[in-house]
Order: C-alpha cells, then structure tokens, then sequence
C-alpha cells in the first residue's frame, strides 16, 4: 500500500516528538512504500524573528518576498528537511530529502501577486517517488516548488501533500497534527466525516484557521483520487501504526474501507 504522511512543523521543532515520528515512519516503510511531506511554519517563523523580518500573513498564507525565500530554502529544505531525513536515518529507514523543485516533483504557478513567491501546485510528477519508494528509499519532501523558468515557490505544505498524494496513487493521506482531530460544532472530535459534513463545518464557520485549511486539503485530495484522509494527533502513542491498522484515531474523511491496512 502507498501512504503520504504529511508533518507539521510543529511535530518536528524538538528534538524527542521528530525521533519519535521518525521511528514510525521508519517502521512503517518497511511494510508499505511510504513518502513524507513536511511543513516547519513555526520554524520559520523563529528564523525570521531573529533577522528582523516580521512575518506577514494574508488568509492564512505567508507573504513570501525575496529575503523570505531564501528563508524558505534554507529553513524548509535545509535545516528542516536533513533534520528530518538524520532522525529517519538514525530510525533505520534509507530517507533521501527532496523539495518540489527536484525532478520537477511539484511544479507551481504564483497564487497571488500580493503574496509574493508564494505558489500553487499546478502539477506532480510522482515518477520520482515511484522511482525512491519502489527501490526502499524513503521520499521525504520539504514544500517548496518550482516551475519549468527556474522560479521558486513557498507552496502551503497540506497543498504539497494533497498534490504529492495524489500523483504518487496513495491509498490514504495521514496529517499527523497538533490537535487531536476535528471538531463538530459541540466541540466533540469527529471520528468521521463525510466530504459533504466537512464542507458544512467550514460553511458554518466551525473550521476555521488552520482546520479549514486541513479539511480544505482533503476535500482536494478526495477530489484528486485519494480515498482516505486522516487528520490525527501526531503525539498520540504509537499513532502510525494504529492508524494503518485500521484504529480510528482522530477523525478520518473518506470510505471507511480504504483506511485499513
């Protein structure tokens, strides 16, 4: 089975949740053909801080001008990305790390000119991936793009995800979060959803933030041919493994019979 397991930077800032993760990961691409997307927001963020640069968001979305993108390959595809790719590595998988610009794994086009460099997959190459996963490597890809004149992107890393899933044929989608999964207007974690109950929480103003932006991703990624989406608390104990067990952690969206191992 194919998995895309997408981190938040959150997950990856200490040093204990990254190996944790790493560990799971690790395990589980010894069973599976596994890729890894990854964002680091908050690192980011840190690493602007302390140059002086304010960080400026607009719906959600970092405004990314020519100082913010040098960050964004320094950050995302360097520290990041090899902090990531060491802690698999020490884990005992084979991890290779790659952004979006490699191989032309995820190509993008500008979103808006108010956002600057920021992009939007317009298409993924998963030959790359096939290419890494089907050899035993482990594919794990920082969310920047680029495009066929050499320009470079900072892409919203659930959208990287979504693309990276859906070209790679994966069965499932796993956001391994900060929070423990979505939540209904009671405020009760959902265990799942329909794509037609998550549009209605985002119509009825109850994802917002962040969350709309995950139930957002997996509307796409249903939309784009991948049957499951699953949005879990990365910190839970031994999560990857009970989530590809079919346990149901967090909430999941899609048919309920393609969640399963």
């Amino acid at each position: 089975m194919k998995v895309l397991v997408k981190l938040g930077g959150s997950l990856l800032d200490a040093a204990e949740s990254r190996n944790n993760l790493a560990a799971q990961i690790a395990a589980a691409a010894g069973r599976h053909q596994v890729a890894v997307v990854h964002g680091g927001g908050k690192q980011m963020t840190r690493y602007l801080a302390e140059r002086g640069i304010e960080s400026r968001f607009v719906g959600g979305l970092r405004v990314t001008g020519p100082e913010t993108i040098d960050a964004v390959l320094k950050v995302f595809a360097g520290t990041v990305n090899h902090e990531l790719v060491a802690s698999l590595n020490r884990a005992g998988a084979r991890a290779v790390g790659l952004s979006g610009i490699d191989g032309l794994l995820a190509e993008a086009e500008p979103m808006d000119p108010a956002l600057g460099a920021v992009g939007r997959v317009v298409r993924s190459n998963a030959a790359l991936l096939d290419l890494l996963a089907g050899s035993g490597y482990l594919p794990v890809v920082a969310c920047v793009a680029g495009d066929r004149s050499g320009n470079i992107y900072n892409v919203n890393a659930d959208q990287m995800a979504v693309a990276c899933a859906a070209a790679f044929g994966a069965a499932q989608i796993v956001f391994l979060t900060d929070v423990e999964g979505v939540r209904d207007g009671e405020g009760r974690v959902r265990a799942a959803l329909s794509a037609e109950e998550s549009r209605g929480l985002i119509a009825d103003g109850v994802a917002t933030g962040g969350m709309q932006a995950k139930l957002e991703a997996a509307l796409a990624a249903l939309g784009g041919g991948v049957p499951a989406v699953r949005i879990a608390p990365g910190a839970a104990p031994a999560v990857l493994e009970r989530l590809l067990a079919g346990e149901e952690i967090g909430t999941r969206i899609g048919g309920a019979r393609e969640c399963g191992a």
